[in-house]
């Protein structure tokens, strides 16, 4: 991701809109600068395409491990996914990759 596009990105308070009906989740990822939306079936694997977030492919699987929903991305680089759970009314995100870890705490509105 080049320069430009990381300073804009700290700036960003995205809104997260999930959607759960049984085994299928859509995560809605939404700013005034880019959307993503995350449409899967929880322990199937499938092509993520990153292009115009990060400009990348990886095959993802998402589980959930007791009250976590766990991704895990296989691609370029090691240990790469993220974790969300909720807390009271807080959402949380923890981003991973190559060792490093990102946290992110989204209130409920």
């Amino acid at each position: 991701v080049n320069v430009a596009i990381r300073k804009i990105a700290t700036l960003l308070k995205p809104d997260k809109e999930i959607t759960h009906d049984g085994d299928h989740i859509i995560i809605k990822t939404l700013s005034t600068f880019k959307n993503y939306n995350m449409d899967f079936h929880v322990g199937k694997e499938f092509e993520e395409d990153l292009t115009g977030v990060d400009d990348r492919k990886c095959m993802t699987t998402i589980n959930w491990e007791g009250d976590k929903l766990v991704c895990v991305q296989k691609g370029e680089k090691e240990g790469r996914g993220w974790t969300h759970w909720v807390v009271g009314d807080e959402l949380h995100l923890e981003l991973r990759v190559c060792g490093v870890v990102c946290k992110q705490v989204f209130k409920k509105t």
